[in-house]
Order: C-alpha cells, then sequence, then structure tokens
C-alpha cells in the first residue's frame, strides 16, 4: 500500500493513501516513525475495512519544511483538516507513539470525533522525553550540522533501542530513510525540539470525559515508555481495556506483529463494523 495521494494544508504537504472497501480506519504513526510501522497492518485489513495511511508533516513522505512547526497542536489540526478531507466522521482511529497524543488532542479539543480509539505504546501522559530528547532540544543546531555518517549512525542506534527483539536491516533502513540528506538530517532534530510536553497536561486533565471504547495495547517490554503508564492512562480513561504484550518493546509492530496483528482485527471485529 503506497502513499499515492496528497493535501496541501497550510503550507504543508501531508502525503496519503487509502485501499480496500468498508467501515473506515485510520493509522496514526509516531515518532521518528512513519505510516511504514502501519502498512502491513493496513494492508491486511483491507479487505474488510477502508483503510488510511498518512505521514505527519515533518515526518516519512510529507514535506520538512523549516520554520513549520511539528508539534502535537499542529499535528492534531492537521489530523482534523486531512479527516474533513477525506469525508470521515466517526472512523476506528488506531494510534502508536506521538499518534496516540495527535488523535488524543483531536478528539478532546477538535470538532471530531471517532467510532473507537485503539491505542499501541503511546505518549499521551507526562512525564515523557528521554534524556536523548532533553539533549536534542538543548542542542538542536548544533546536532543538525553533525556530519551525514555520524547522524546516520545516531539515528540508526537511536530508532534499533525502539525494538525489545531488535529491526531487521531492511525494516531499519526504511525506518531511518526519511531522515537522512540535506533535508531529512535537519528535520530530524527539529521535530524533537518541537515537542512540548504542554499539550500531554492538557489531554490528561480531559480523559476523564472519553465515552467512546477506548482499547489500550502495551509492550511488556517497552523500555521506551514503561508499562506503568499504560496502566496509568487505562485507570484515567474510563472503561478502557489494557493488555501487555509479552516479548514486545516499544515497536509491537516489529516484535510481535501477529499478536498485535491479531489483536486490531480482533477488536475492529468486536465493535461489530
Amino acid at each position: 500500500m503506497e502513499l499515492t495521494e496528497t493535501f496541501e494544508w497550510q503550507g504543508r504537504r501531508i502525503s496519503w493513501g487509502k485501499a480496500g472497501t468498508g467501515p473506515a480506519v485510520v493509522f496514526c504513526h509516531g515518532t521518528p516513525f512513519s505510516s511504514a510501522v502501519w502498512r502491513p497492518f493496513a494492508e491486511a485489513l483491507a479487505a474488510d475495512f477502508t483503510v488510511y495511511l498518512w505521514d505527519m508533516p515533518g515526518y516519512g513522505r510529507s514535506s520538512k519544511n523549516p520554520g513549520q512547526t511539528t508539534d502535537f497542536g499542529t499535528q492534531a489540526r492537521t489530523f482534523e483538516a486531512l479527516l474533513t478531507h477525506w469525508g470521515l466522521e466517526r472512523p476506528h482511529v488506531v494510534a502508536h507513539d506521538f499518534g496516540g497524543a495527535v488523535s488524543l488532542h483531536a478528539l478532546l479539543f477538535g470538532e471530531v470525533d471517532y467510532a473507537s480509539l485503539l491505542l499501541v505504546d503511546v505518549v499521551a501522559i507526562p512525564p515523557s522525553g528521554s534524556l536523548f530528547f532533553k539533549f536534542v532540544q538543548a542542542h538542536p543546531d548544533v546536532l543538525a550540522e553533525l556530519p551525514e555518517y555520524i547522524h546516520a549512525a545516531l539515528v540508526r542506534t537511536y530508532i534499533q533501542g525502539a525494538s525489545h527483539r531488535g529491526l531487521r536491516a531492511d525494516d531499519l533502513d526504511e525506518l531511518v530513510a526519511p531522515w537522512l540528506g540535506d533535508e531529512g538530517r535537519p528535520a530530524f532534530y527539529r521535530q524533537i525540539a518541537d515537542y512540548d510536553e504542554t499539550y500531554l497536561v492538557d489531554n490528561e486533565k480531559r480523559l476523564g470525559t472519553i465515552e467512546i471504547p477506548v482499547r489500550i495495547l502495551w509492550g511488556a517490554d517497552d523500555a521506551w515508555i514503561p508499562a506503568d503508564i499504560g496502566r496509568r492512562l487505562h485507570e484515567l480513561i474510563p472503561d478502557s481495556t489494557l493488555s501487555l504484550i509479552e516479548n514486545a518493546g516499544h515497536l509491537m509492530q516489529y516484535d510481535a506483529p501477529v499478536a498485535l496483528a491479531d489483536a486490531v482485527r480482533a477488536w475492529l471485529t468486536q465493535l461489530g463494523t
């Protein structure tokens, strides 16, 4: 499934793709990833659902323009505009990492609604941000000037650390590729510099108002966002359900793809769509 379409919004170019027939399911990726993490899952569901993939501005194949913010609020407004562009009123939303905060912010503060929300190892509530994040936020311009080979090694090591089992070389290459070159290198550091936990604080205050069905999946071995954060998120969202997936880290899509695919399909089927 390729991102063959584009959507222009406030000077940003968002790459997206659509496949299948049936109820709408929209996948949201996180940082520093792209829609590539969800592609096999979307393709598997396309026989029964209309699936949508998109790269957030600043990520993947979407535009990475200097001077354009990539914070949670901007991404949430982009998501709202994209849902309107697609003509979707109540899609099912499946979100990972940063995509959790984006989809939640759009739901809690925007003018959108979902049929359901499935959250996978998400950035959603404080605290968040690793020591690496904090270091980059303090020195974004300096790091953007790193020689390409050093930058590439840094990004590869960073992304590899999100997997509990370790990524295959071709999968790692695909996730790293958008961050290389004259456009990708500075964009990698800009998106970290734009990271603002204030949006997570705001989200947390309204989680108790959520009335749609919410399912939470968490890698039991997530080294980036501990499972205790998933447990607390579950407690904050009324009537949500939580499952820990064994032998999975932050990139459950690669560590436990069968368990994740089964859980996503079971969730959507349970809802009677």
